[in-house]
Formats: structure tokens, C-alpha cells, sequence
């Protein structure tokens, strides 16, 4: 089971919760133990699992990206000029490995599924493939 999901993303760096969209994905699929993968299809957006209670957690850490890799770095030779995008992205990682358990993502209380954008606003697309236990 494979599907390719969209993403219309708002702002130059951004957080978007797209737990609900793999999830209400899943539960269409009729899965109910398994592992699913979950890619982003970009060298410059990619996903986490971190808190979803907390707004300020996903502002805390754009700020923080934003610090550590700044945008405007003079040194930067890419030619794109989006050097900072491709670190946050290799930062956070392109993919994500979950447990499905009947039927629901197996996540801690505070978890969520986030798609990182760090290039936008951008149309983007991230994949999920479920794998049968």
C-alpha cells in the first residue's frame, strides 16, 4: 500500500501536523499491525515526530534552525542560495519509520507526525508506504 501525499506549505520555514492525514490514510487502507515509512520527496522539507501539544515547541525550534543556520550566510556557494534549507532538512531527517497498531500510528501522548518545510512557500509531497506485519 503506497500513497503520495500533498502539501501546500504557507512560509519560508514551517511545521505542518500531518498526523491526521496518515492516519485517516491507514484507517482507508483497513491495516491493522504493520510498519509504515513515510519520505519526503525533497532535498529541502522533511519530517519529524516531535510535541504536538505545545505551539510554541514548533516556534522554539524554527527559531532555533533559523540561529544555527542562517539564510543570508555570505560564505554559502550553492548556487540556489537555500544551503540553509538543505541542512535543517538533513538536520531532521527526509523519513520517518512507524508502528501501526490496530490500526492507529503507535505515538507517545505529546507526539505528532510533522512535514518540515524549510524552502517555501512551495507546493510539496511526501510518500507512505505500509508494510505488512
Amino acid at each position: 500500500m503506497f500513497k503520495t501525499f500533498n502539501v501546500k506549505t504557507d512560509h519560508h520555514d514551517q511545521m505542518i501536523d500531518v498526523t491526521a492525514d496518515v492516519e485517516n490514510w491507514i484507517k482507508e487502507q483497513n491495516v491493522n499491525d504493520a510498519i509504515i515509512v513515510i519520505s519526503s520527496m525533497h532535498t529541502t522539507a522533511g519530517l519529524t515526530v516531535n510535541e504536538n501539544a505545545d505551539p510554541d515547541v514548533k516556534t522554539d525550534m524554527l527559531r532555533r534552525f533559523r540561529e544555527i543556520y542562517p539564510w543570508d550566510d555570505p560564505k554559502d556557494k550553492h548556487a540556489e542560495g537555500n544551503t540553509a534549507a538543505h541542512m535543517k532538512t538533513s538536520t531532521v531527517g527526509h523519513a520517518q519509520t512507524l508502528i501501526i497498531e490496530s490500526g492507529r500510528l503507535v505515538l507517545g501522548t505529546w507526539q505528532g507526525l510533522y512535514f518540515c518545510e524549510f524552502d517555501g512557500p512551495r507546493q510539496r509531497k511526501f510518500s507512505a508506504k505500509i508494510i505488512s506485519a
